[in-house]
């Protein structure tokens, strides 16, 4: 009887979730409440998803067993114990997602949303929300917030204690109301930005030909989200620029927060004969890899722009770019986001996000909180949006010069 002890409290200690199946079959039939069904089912979908097998170091079962005995008197007061128990894994972008959070998160991934436009994540070390980027025309992007930024408060409520998706959702609502925002900066910046709440047009793509003084035509193609329309409409820009003569191509991921994992592949295919895309390692340590088809559409040189706000699948699009020698990297280091979260819908319309993996580059390059560092960094001077992209935009300027150094493989 010992030994048999023993060896089930060897096996939870290290996360195995046949040990726990064993006691919970050993235990006394208990009926649970409605209430109860739904921490337990988020309980399992955790046990058997979540990337670490340790949870954080914390005793998976045994938390299960604190949560289903709190009061559960309606489902509010469930979806605040489910979030408490999410907690305790220190990873926010594991997450609980309401029924309006879960149809607001899969709309934007679809095309469109309302609110001002920010892409957001929390940060691990100081706990505080912040900026990954504006979205290209929304209002905050107009207002003048930058990636990087702290919201410290939403219509003066603090923003300490919110998860991404309470934030998320004061920021949405009706076209035309308002919303201020109280901004935090680096250099004791810190003001109040009042917002009109607009449709955001999620069209991720702008694609232009710009011919140069040395005869050569440059296509630049600048990305913001890797929503469900992105891959579509990068290989009908690509294409039509192929067409028209281009020679070389500008990528810009710049304030791209990322998106879907398979656009961002999917996209990587389209500048890539051959060569790994990303791997990805889930909690048994089991790699898996993603990797070109043959299927590029162009070959031309290519230049790829980031900063602080390229982040998840643009860190994925340009650490693939980057290894396979495809591209050189200009600007500054990326968000360093390595992270991959899947979506589970719940019983009762909620969603779960839960991250399920890590990724690393075709050189096996673990990005999480590092990000990718350029292979030419260039600092971005302060400008508008209508001057991203022209002259006036340093970054863009040091791409259009590493051509002219023929700092790309084949450069022609």
């Amino acid at each position: 009887m010992g030994k048999r002890f023993i060896w089930l409290r060897s096996l939870t200690a290290v996360g195995l979730s046949i040990a726990a199946s064993l006691l919970f079959m050993a235990a006394p039939a208990t009926a649970l409440t409605e209430e109860q069904k739904l921490i337990n089912e988020v309980w399992r979908i955790i046990d058997r998803a979540y990337v670490d097998p340790t949870f954080n170091h914390k005793n998976w079962w045994g938390l299960r067993e604190k949560y289903l005995k709190q009061s559960l008197p309606n489902r509010e007061a469930t979806y605040g114990t489910i979030s408490q128990m999410l907690g305790v894994l220190g990873d926010p972008f594991t997450r609980l997602l309401k029924p309006d959070q879960y149809r607001s998160l899969q709309t934007s991934t679809s095309g469109e949303l309302t609110g001002v436009g920010l892409q957001i994540a929390l940060d691990v070390e100081t706990k505080r929300l912040k900026v990954i980027s504006p979205i290209v025309g929304s209002p905050a992007a107009k207002s003048g917030i930058l990636s990087g930024d702290t919201i410290l408060q939403i219509d003066e409520v603090t923003t300490e204690g919110l998860s991404l998706d309470e934030a998320a959702e004061k920021m949405r609502g009706v076209v035309g109301s308002h919303v201020t925002l109280t901004i935090a900066r680096e250099g004791g910046f810190e003001r109040e930005f009042d917002l009109v709440r607009d449709l955001i047009e999620l069209n991720p793509v702008l694609a232009e030909l710009r011919p140069q003084t040395d005869g050569k035509k440059v296509g630049y193609l600048r990305l913001s989200q890797f929503n469900a329309n992105a891959t579509m409409e990068v290989a009908h820009a690509i294409a039509k620029l192929e067409r028209d003569g281009a020679d070389r191509y500008i990528l810009d991921l710049r304030n791209n927060p990322g998106g879907l994992l398979n656009a961002g592949i999917e996209i990587a295919r389209l500048w890539l004969d051959e060569g790994a895309i990303v791997y990805t390692v889930n909690r048994q340590g089991t790699i898996g890899s993603f990797e070109a088809t043959g299927k590029a559409l162009t070959n031309d040189p290519l230049m790829v722009l980031v900063n602080q706000g390229t982040a998840s699948a643009s860190e994925i699009l340009a650490g693939a770019l980057q290894d396979n020698g495809r591209a050189t990297i200009v600007g500054e280091k990326t968000f360093g986001k390595g992270l991959i979260q899947s979506l589970f819908d719940l019983s009762d319309g909620a969603g779960l996000a839960v991250t399920v993996a890590k990724y690393e580059t075709p050189n096996h390059t673990d990005i999480n909180r590092l990000g990718i560092q350029p292979d030419r960094v260039v600092a971005l001077e302060a400008i508008t949006l209508e001057q991203v992209g022209t002259a006036a935009d340093t970054q863009y300027k040091a791409a259009i010069s590493a051509f002219a150094d023929s700092l790309v493989a084949g450069a022609k």
